[in-house]
């Protein structure tokens, strides 16, 4: 049998690799809360950029009993303080931090109230949730309880004195139908939403717990994945000036009526244009892909049924998110295919340009051709004049040379004998000269 305690693991396995406990431990790091029903929620969401953890740490300390907090205990970007009559999770991610209060519900903001004032019941300290560094994204007060789901018409018009008579997106949860999540999207000028969940008498305090963390991922995805909405409006007539300006180029690369280098110039700024933007945009326009399938993920989670007369909350997503996400994938592929079709466009005037740069070096290399074969005839020509006067000035020495030996007493004609060493000194001259040319060539 093998043991059930291992007491020394060091001697079983090589050492650690230096993320193995950090990556092991991340599927523990946010676990659903164990809520106790009823419950108040009083959930914020707020933009991280800017914000260091030591800013919010020094925000956390300001709570009762938290002054000893120490920065270390945020490293994990997860915490749980337990304080006197209510629960605070912060959690801090790439984009946004988020923080949730979780404490009992007075009876008087309970279902039956008509659109009951929360936030006058939350135990944090004042102006605690003002002062929190960032700005707000998102932020929800959710309060849940139990009810008895087989009397849906009487809790959905409870509900709606609840909201105020506000329109309802309402919705069963869970295979079980365990539970019945009520809200009306709607911002209140306390800078809230609100959200009613009402679950079975049965439900257990982590169901709870993962019901109320899937409904606040939903709005909090939601939120995120809209961020690059503004963007891609924003974007689109530089992108329709830019298609425009690219239609005008391609006519003119066809019909030749400009330059090349001046349609280089301008594809070039064009291009420069495109690409600026896909950086100032690329990683916004992905980040809401992502954002979006998290939604749909969640909203599956849920598995909703659906009430009659009264649109899901994925139904209401479905309706209300999918064009923005369209707008902002649609503005997406427009800058890549725009991206694509001017690289082709300079691909193609370079290609252009490169012929006929091509057509001038070949009449270049001619030009030098027929330069080199005209100084080839010269130099030959040269050659022969060097050739003649060489001759001429050696056949003057010689002829000295023998007028010298006859007015020495040899019996010599200097004119013959000149005459006659004409042609060897020629040939003898001729010779050299082919012979240094030879040497010069195997040099080179």
């Amino acid at each position: 049998m093998y043991p059930t305690i291992d007491t020394d693991l060091a001697n079983w396995l090589p050492d650690n690799d230096p993320q193995r406990v950090m990556l092991h431990n991340e599927v523990h790091a946010r676990l659903s809360q164990r809520i106790q029903l009823p419950a108040l929620i009083v959930y914020v969401v707020v933009i991280n950029e800017g914000v260091t953890r030591e800013q919010e740490c020094q925000h956390l300390r300001r709570l009762p009993g938290q002054q000893v907090l120490m920065l270390e205990q945020l490293q994990n970007n997860f915490l749980r303080l337990r304080l006197q009559g209510y629960t605070l999770r912060w959690e801090r991610h790439t984009e946004f931090t988020r923080y949730s209060l979780v404490q009992h519900l007075p009876e008087a903001a309970q279902l039956g109230a008509t659109d009951p004032e929360l936030l006058s019941y939350l135990s944090l300290p004042r102006d605690w949730l003002a002062e929190i560094p960032g700005r707000t994204f998102a932020a929800v007060k959710v309060a849940m309880m139990h009810g008895n789901l087989h009397r849906l018409d009487e809790l959905l018009v409870q509900a709606s004195k609840w909201f105020g008579g506000n329109p309802l997106v309402a919705s069963l949860i869970g295979r079980q139908e365990h539970s019945l999540a009520i809200t009306d999207f709607m911002l209140r000028p306390s800078g809230f939403e609100r959200m009613l969940i009402m679950m079975s008498a049965d439900a257990s305090e982590t169901r709870a717990g993962r019901v109320s963390q899937r409904l606040l991922e939903i709005e909090t995805y939601r939120l995120m994945a809209l961020r690059s909405l503004p963007m891609a409006k924003r974007l689109m007539p530089e992108l329709t000036s830019a298609e425009r300006q690219l239609a005008e180029i391609t006519a003119q690369l066809e019909n030749k009526v400009t330059s090349d280098q001046d349609l280089l110039d301008i594809l070039t700024l064009l291009a420069a244009r495109i690409e600026r933007a896909t950086v100032e945009h690329g990683y916004r326009f992905a980040a809401t892909q992502a954002y979006n399938k998290l939604v749909l993920q969640r909203i599956a989670d849920l598995h909703e049924k659906a009430i009659p007369g009264t649109q899901t909350i994925g139904e209401f997503m479905q309706r209300r998110l999918s064009p923005a996400i369209a707008t902002v994938e649609a503005t997406a592929q427009r800058l890549s295919y725009l991206s694509a079709r001017v690289s082709r466009a300079s691909a193609l005037l370079r290609t252009r340009v490169d012929i006929v740069a091509e057509a001038q070096n070949q009449q270049l290399l001619e030009k030098l051709t027929r330069g080199q074969e005209l100084q080839l005839r010269l130099q030959s020509t040269v050659e022969g004049l060097s050739i003649a006067a060489i001759s001429y000035y050696v056949i003057s020495l010689l002829f000295y040379v023998t007028k010298a030996g006859k007015a020495a007493g040899l019996p010599i004609h200097p004119e013959l004998v000149t005459g006659a060493l004409i042609p060897v000194v020629l040939w003898i001259v001729w010779r050299t000269i082919r012979r240094i040319h030879d040497k010069f060539f195997k040099m080179h």
